[in-house]
């Protein structure tokens, strides 16, 4: 299918604070669902919180963006630097289900690879969780590799 007429839309103050608890949420879920118990589930939600979103305003130089679809609101991309500021992050990006299995996704992270190309970036970066398969097929058609690798097994 093609990809729809697509945007990158810069999130203001307003959309943030909508963005954010749903955003926080969705990251608490992923990490349960990757075997995390609902307690650290929620100190990581909390950290990552207070680490970016200091009184709900995101850190300097991140971006966030809603991700625009034939006109309506299909996801989100957030991205921004690593501490070495040649390595660039994606350090959320979502598509709603609806508008999964159109090219939106692949769209956004060509997207994300432009901004951070364009703000000096030399590499970005993401994590993935194992269980989100079609995730990774995208990210390794798009070139992305295995920095790390945590491993883990059920006792």
């Amino acid at each position: 299918m093609p990809t729809p007429n697509a945007r990158l839309v810069a999130k203001t103050a307003e959309d943030t604070a909508r963005w954010l608890p749903v955003a926080m949420a969705a990251y608490e879920r992923a990490r349960i669902a990757a075997g995390d118990t609902p307690e650290m589930a929620a100190r990581a939600r909390e950290a990552s919180e207070t680490q970016f979103f200091d009184d709900g305003v995101v850190a300097d130089g991140h971006l966030l963006f809603t991700v625009e679809a034939d006109g309506e609101e299909a996801g989100w991309l957030w991205i921004g630097p690593m501490e070495n500021p040649a390595n660039w992050y994606v350090w959320d990006v979502a598509i709603d289900e609806r508008f999964q299995r159109r090219g939106l996704g692949r769209w956004t992270m060509q997207e994300a690879e432009r901004i951070a190309r364009e703000h000096g970036a030399t590499a970005l970066r993401l994590n993935v969780f194992a269980y989100n398969t079609g995730a990774i097929a995208l990210y390794e058609s798009l070139g992305f590799t295995p920095g790390a690798l945590h491993l883990q097994k059920t006792l």
